[in-house]
């Protein structure tokens, strides 16, 4: 599905990172309109996973700002931005894994919960129903990312790839507008990579979602995005379609180093 002609989802202008003397982003602009599927991409080192952090709130930039749906990002506290719409996975699963794959999935929808500390205590309707609709989300989802015949089962016991859905399934919990995708097929194999090419497509249309991934794989990257943005030493060297990309000559000299 292509992006529309709507004001962007998310809007990065001049964004600089600075870690001592260590320049980590350079001033780094792009948007990324609501419904596409966007790949980052670069080389080891070449700032990713640091301008994920900065749309998590993890970390601080120096320069620039970043807008969600026009409004700055920077106006909220770190622990609202999966309130506000952005989910996030991560390259190392970040699960709790001796508990079970329907209780990891279940948390998180926790910051779409509306009980504080004595309404649960206290067991409250309210409380009741709102349990009772998150399982049924997390069901939704389960059923959605083939996990439901393993539900009760701690994440321990699962293979990397099926983990993988698990951590996937929770961060829709959260029902975001912005899902950002960090390394998604790392450690995945042939087969398991397509499959992931299929689900991304699958519940981009069914959930109506924008997607931001950081991916190495680049017959993954190509096949299932709509733009892509290439990085390299901090700097953006190259945004477009993936054809256009792929061939600018400046990423093909990051990559191979080598005039195009």
């Amino acid at each position: 599905m292509p992006p529309d002609e709507r004001q962007p989802l998310l809007e990065v202008r001049g964004i600089t990172v600075r870690f001592g003397g260590i320049t980590a982003l350079d001033g780094v602009s792009f948007s990324v309109q609501p419904g596409a599927i966007a790949g980052l991409i670069g080389p080891n080192g070449a700032g990713k996973t640091t301008l994920f952090n900065c749309l998590s709130r993890l970390y601080t930039y120096s320069e620039g700002s970043i807008l969600f749906e026009g409004s700055p990002l920077h106006a909220h506290a770190p622990h609202r931005i999966a309130a506000l719409g952005i989910g996030r996975t991560f390259q190392n699963l970040a699960l709790f894994r001796t508990m079970s794959v329907r209780d990891n999935v279940m948390l998180g929808g926790h910051c779409r919960s509306s009980g504080g500390f004595l309404a649960n205590a206290l067991r409250l309707p309210h409380v009741r129903r709102e349990e009772h609709r998150l399982a049924d989300q997390a069901h939704l989802l389960m059923d959605m990312l083939e996990l439901r015949e393993v539900a009760q089962r701690p994440v321990s016991d699962l293979p990397f790839g099926t983990a993988k859905r698990v951590e996937f399934a929770r961060a829709l919990m959260s029902q975001p507008k912005l899902l950002l995708l960090d390394e998604p097929a790392g450690g995945l194999n042939h087969e398991e990579v397509d499959g992931l090419r299929r689900l991304l497509r699958r519940i981009q249309a069914e959930l109506k979602l924008t997607i931001l991934l950081v991916e190495h794989h680049m017959n993954l990257v190509m096949r299932v995005s709509d733009q892509v943005i290439a990085l390299d030493f901090g700097r953006k060297i190259a945004d477009g379609t993936p054809a256009a990309v792929q061939a600018h000559p400046d990423v093909v000299r990051a990559y191979l180093g080598v005039e195009a």
